[in-house]
């Protein structure tokens, strides 16, 4: 028999997928933390929309009374309730009832607070606590809360989806007469082999999607040198400004990672059940990579560690 024969038939003696198959366990399970973490964030921020309008609260509006405080005394309000400050930015809304908003800022200090127009009082942050939680969650998704050079790390680190999903697909395969079978879970065959066939579909049927998630993360990451990339593979004429087959593809890479099919037009033109409909399937793919590091981490558990341990 052939290599490649023993490769279609019989793979799991080969010892090309046995060298596979542990570099898929062990960078799964040493990066699975980062995984766990990029999946979740990324399933949430399918709906940051909804969630920055749902903690999005209703202007405060004060009982009105004569006169209204000129600029000059709001700013003095201000920096007598935060000494060292410095104001930066003042704004008044349309309607005069309605707080004021001061942003106000000492060396690398920053404070946004509301103030009541007519008596100058601080009437609390300008930012709801809401807010700022979804905002910290796109930093953490995005930048590692590194800024600049956390989201390059972060573009590097996307790298590892695509690995784990090409070692995955390499050791899903289970040979040419059975392959069928691991497209579903089988029942009825035990704890250990049950969560080796979840595991196996759901890397299979989401195969498509991790690289995606994966390639298009090392592109927002590192969006500077993959676009320095494209212009090589495809330099930038005066013919070709509006057509670079790059740029549409760097384009949709962008779109499709974040989910936002509603903001193309395909398949959905505006708010509704279609809309609702993709984000809740772009929310499930992203959260299968946490699905299979946890069934990921069950296996090794009880193929590596248990054995180790012994018998209690």
């Amino acid at each position: 028999m052939t290599r490649w024969q023993r490769w279609l038939r019989q793979p799991q003696t080969a010892w090309l997928r046995k060298a596979i198959f542990q570099l898929h366990l062990w960078s799964g399970i040493g990066f699975g933390l980062y995984v766990l973490l990029a999946s979740v964030t990324g399933s949430v921020l399918v709906y940051a929309n909804e969630l920055y309008r749902a903690a999005t609260r209703d202007p405060i509006v004060v009982a009105a009374s004569d006169p209204l405080l000129t600029d000059k005394q709001l700013r003095d309000a201000a920096t007598r309730a935060y000494p060292g400050y410095r104001i930066l930015v003042l704004s008044r809304p349309s309607n005069p009832d309605e707080a004021i908003s001061i942003s106000l800022q000492d060396g690398a200090n920053r404070k946004n607070r509301l103030f009541n127009p007519y008596t100058g009082a601080d009437l609390g942050d300008s930012v709801p606590r809401g807010i700022r939680l979804v905002t910290g969650l796109i930093a953490l998704h995005d930048d590692l809360l590194g800024g600049p050079t956390g989201r390059k790390v972060n573009g590097v680190a996307a790298l590892l989806f695509v690995f784990l999903g090409l070692t995955g697909i390499v050791v899903w395969w289970p040979g040419i007469g059975t392959w069928r079978q691991r497209l579903f879970v089988q029942r009825k065959v035990g704890r250990r082999r049950f969560i080796w066939g979840l595991h196996g579909m759901i890397g299979f049927w989401t195969f498509g999607t991790i690289l995606l998630f994966g390639i298009s993360g090392v592109y927002l990451g590192n969006q500077e040198f993959v676009q320095d990339l494209a212009d090589r593979i495809e330099p930038l004429t005066a013919a070709n400004s509006r057509s670079r087959i790059v740029d549409q593809v760097l384009y949709w890479l962008a779109y499709l990672h974040i989910g936002r099919i509603n903001g193309i037009g395909i398949p959905c033109k505006g708010p509704g059940l279609c809309d609702r409909t993709m984000k809740l399937i772009w929310a499930v793919f992203g959260l299968m990579p946490a699905v299979l590091f946890v069934t990921g981490a069950l296996m090794w558990w009880t193929r590596v560690v248990r054995k180790k341990l012994g018998p209690n």
